[in-house]
């Protein structure tokens, strides 16, 4: 079914609301209501848009295209598929969750600061939706000027700014070389249309050339090691939301997926065994420097690095079971991390303070605050029967399927994560109440307690019937795959064929 205009909507109702927040917002109460107002407004789309999508279907629906700039071939050219179908539910869902969670913690200058995340929730919603590289580029750039503000304006720390100056060049460097890989890819197609760039015959040089570019813009965004430095400083520097925003919103791993993968296969190919050794760096690295770390906000960067890391292992094994393990991992993790990023905040906003040490037996003051956070944690680990245990066991049965030993490796990230994650946990929820910062401790309130909730039906949603996700993404994965086989790489005649929607686990389908 054809519905014009459902991907423009959610586009520009949060970036019209958030315009319109920032310019008629006479006080902050109606600052809020109009921001939350306009959040919800920019979440309606949703329901058409989920309700008539065709997960039978792998080809790009709801599409859109308006010449923009036809001189340079470039269109306004919009449309998901199941892949970018989730992303976008993802990016709406997050803009509700951080609007709610920080209701009450921010008092300065609430109308800029809600104004900037709607802008920027619209810039994350054109990002997926977009299939004309330039517009992609747009939507691209213009997301790090409102994250820019929100870290360097509404952070807690005194190296908020640093913070952000420090993740603006990151972003800045690495997207001028994708506008280089663009700009060479209209001149070979002399047009901007992604679908138009899978079918170039490029040479394997330019093909090198390009994934390298392209590598340098996703790469940060993901992270990836060894440019994930950014990350540690905006969690423990910048506010809440910026953080919960970036931990939830995968630009990095959509782009590779995206336009790495299809557009410069051989390449993709090429670069295969070093992404991958590079991943179980991420993984291993991230693991072991999160148990060393005093700040939870710092652990869970670290955290998310490993956990990353595991998305670009996936991606890069060209397998079907290990592609949309990546996916569901970027989305599952999406929902964890901003989670237990909630989680932390909850408690730095009650305290100022997000060293672990300054805290334990938080149980025994705020009980239904520990069994949240305890639920998220146990996600965080891969516990089965929440999200964060479906994309990584997909991800590992895929990695073993390419080669035993890089599963093996990629293992670790279960043993590893569980000492990190319960370590933290032991410490700052269990045992004695340590002070009385900690016995003085208010738990959730009926804001905070619903909002939890509503991530925990999330997780556990993911997590016990993973095949709604999968079910949808399936064909735009093959169909993905199929294009990332490379011209001199073909596909492995002899390797075993299998149903990724038949492997069960203790039971039951994980997809």
């Amino acid at each position: 079914m054809h519905l014009p205009s459902v991907l423009s909507f959610l586009i520009w109702i949060p970036v019209v609301s958030g315009i319109f927040v920032l310019t008629f917002s006479p006080s902050a109460t109606l600052a809020r209501a109009a921001a939350l107002f306009g959040a919800v407004l920019g979440a309606l789309p949703l329901v058409p848009l989920v309700a008539h999508f065709d997960a039978a279907s792998g080809a790009m629906q709801f599409v859109e295209r308006v010449e923009w700039l036809p001189q340079f071939g470039i269109a306004y050219h919009l449309g998901v598929d199941g892949i970018s179908l989730w992303f976008t539910v993802l990016t709406a869902v997050t803009t509700l969750i951080v609007f709610i969670a920080s209701w009450q913690s921010v008092t300065k200058q609430v109308a800029q600061y809600y104004g900037a995340f709607l802008v920027l929730s619209g810039c994350m919603q054109g990002v997926f939706a977009s299939l004309d590289g330039m517009l992609f580029f747009v939507f691209f750039e213009a997301s790090l000027i409102p994250l820019y503000l929100l870290i360097g304006t509404w952070g807690g720390g005194e190296r908020r700014v640093y913070a952000a100056i420090r993740y603006f060049f990151f972003s800045l460097l690495g997207s001028l070389a994708m506008l280089a890989a663009l700009i060479y890819l209209w001149s070979q197609a002399h047009t901007f249309d992604i679908d138009a760039w899978r079918h170039l015959e490029l040479g394997f040089a330019p093909q090198i050339a390009i994934f390298v570019c392209f590598l340098a813009a996703f790469s940060v965004k993901v992270p990836m090691w060894p440019v994930h430095t950014w990350l540690p400083d905006v969690n423990a520097e910048g506010p809440t939301g910026a953080a919960v925003l970036l931990g939830m919103l995968k630009i990095g791993g959509y782009g590779m997926l995206r336009y790495v993968l299809p557009i410069v296969p051989d390449a993709a190919h090429f670069f295969a065994p070093a992404m991958i050794a590079l991943s179980l760096v991420a993984v291993i690295y991230g693991s072991l420097v999160a148990l060393a770390q005093t700040d939870m906000r710092k652990l869970l960067a670290y955290s998310a690095v490993a956990h990353m890391g595991l998305v670009t292992l996936g991606l890069f094994t060209f397998d079907r079971l290990g592609t949309e393990g990546a996916v569901v991992q970027m989305l599952s993790y999406g929902i964890v991390s901003g989670a237990m990023l909630l989680c932390t905040g909850v408690l730095v906003e009650r305290t100022n303070n997000g060293s672990i040490d300054a805290y334990g037996g938080v149980a025994n003051t705020m009980p239904r605050f520990a069994a949240c956070a305890m639920l998220f944690s146990m996600a965080n680990v891969g516990l089965p029967g929440t999200s964060g245990f479906v994309g990584e066991f997909l991800v590992l049965m895929g990695a073993i399927r390419v080669n035993f030993w890089i599963g093996a490796a990629a293992a670790s990230s279960l043993i590893l994560s569980a000492a990190y994650t319960l370590w933290m946990v032991k410490r700052v929820i269990f045992g004695a109440v340590k002070n009385d910062r900690v016995a003085m401790l208010r738990d959730l309130g009926k804001r905070e307690f619903a909002l939890f909730g509503a991530m925990a039906v999330l997780v556990l949603a993911i997590g016990v019937h993973p095949k709604t996700f999968t079910d949808a993404m399936g064909p735009s994965v093959e169909s993905l795959l199929s294009a990332a086989q490379g011209s001199s790489l073909p596909a492995d005649e002899n390797a075993p064929s299998y149903d990724a929607h038949h492997v069960t686990v203790s039971g039951r389908t994980p997809g």
